[in-house]
Order: structure tokens, then C-alpha cells, then sequence
């Protein structure tokens, strides 16, 4: 049981500094989940891999589906669907709770004060910063769970990278066709 207090503070803390979406989370999620020993490295790019196939924010995605397997894998006791279900449930909530609070407690103050020099310098600030978590996301994201450990898959996963950003960057082609030409490539060439 002690396993749900640690999942509740580590989602707290997730929750309130979370800024920048999901994929700015994803950092301070392996952090506090993979750090410990809950769940290895591939779990938690299958994990990510998962959250970004369903329907809704990454963040509360991989809550949920962190706090449904974790309780079985660190407590054989808890191994039922019942402990992990209640576990989804409030890693779910404790991921949540925070960022609406603080949400209904600022925007009243944002929306009384958006023409302040003082708020507009915060929102300034939080930009670049929210940029460069999800860069760091995305450097997270570039390891041996996703590009390979030989030569020859590190070389196709890079192509494959770069020609996946290349095609919706540059040649402005639609993300879905994107990912169905990468999975026809991957069956092809692994």
C-alpha cells in the first residue's frame, strides 16, 4: 500500500510542474517513475508509444496507465485489476487536481490583470521555457528502445526521423500519412 503514496506524491509533484503539456511532462515523468525502479526504460517508451496512440493528453494517458501497472509490479499482493484500477484512478486525479486548481485560481487573476507589464513578462518567460522542455522531450525520446542498438537500425531510425520532420516540416504533408509511410517502411525494413 505504500506503493500508492509514492505514486500520490510523485503525480503531485508531476502535476504541479508540469508545465508545457505532455511531452514537456515527459522528463519529469521518467524522473520520478523510471528513476525508482517501477518500471524499466522500455516500459516507459512503450508507455509513451501508447499515450500518444489514445484519445487525450499524454500526461494524464500515461498516469493512467502508469498507476493501473506499477502497484502489481512492485507488490505481488496488488496484482490484481481491482489495485490497478484504483491505482489509474489516482494517479489520474493527483495529475489533474493541481493543474485545474491552479487554473481556476489564476485565470480569474490573469483575465483582472492581462494588460500588466508584470504578466506579460511571466507568459514571455514561460515560452522559451516551454520550448526547451519539449526539446528535451524529444532528446529523452532518442534512445535505444526506439532507435536501436546496432549500426544498422541507428542509421534506417535516424533516415526515418528526419524524413518523417523533413516531410511535415518542410513538405507540409499530412501527419497521418506520415505515420502510415513509417510503418510501411519499418515492416519493410526491419
Amino acid at each position: 500500500m505504500i506503493i500508492y503514496l509514492k505514486m500520490i506524491w510523485s503525480y503531485l509533484k508531476i502535476g504541479l510542474f508540469g508545465f508545457g503539456g505532455g511531452y514537456a511532462m515527459l522528463a519529469l515523468i521518467e524522473r520520478e517513475i523510471v528513476g525508482p525502479g517501477w518500471i524499466t526504460e522500455q516500459m516507459f517508451t512503450d508507455i509513451v508509444a501508447i499515450s500518444q496512440m489514445t484519445p487525450g493528453p499524454i500526461g494524464i494517458n500515461s498516469a493512467t496507465y502508469i498507476g493501473y501497472v506499477v502497484p502489481g509490479e512492485q507488490c505481488a499482493e496488488l496484482a490484481s485489476p481491482l489495485w490497478g484500477i484504483l491505482g489509474s484512478i489516482i494517479c489520474t486525479l493527483v495529475v489533474v487536481i493541481p493543474s485545474f486548481l491552479l487554473v481556476v485560481y489564476t485565470s480569474h487573476f490573469i483575465q483582472r490583470h492581462r494588460d500588466s507589464l508584470i504578466i506579460k513578462g511571466i507568459f514571455a518567460g514561460l515560452r522559451p521555457v516551454v520550448v526547451g522542455l519539449i526539446a528535451s522531450a524529444a532528446l529523452l525520446l532518442i534512445n535505444g528502445e526506439n532507435f536501436g542498438r546496432d549500426n544498422y537500425q541507428i542509421v534506417w531510425s535516424t533516415v526515418l526521423c528526419a524524413g518523417a520532420f523533413c516531410a511535415v516540416y518542410f513538405a507540409k504533408i499530412h501527419p497521418i500519412w506520415v505515420i502510415v509511410a513509417a510503418g510501411v517502411a519499418g515492416l519493410i525494413i526491419y
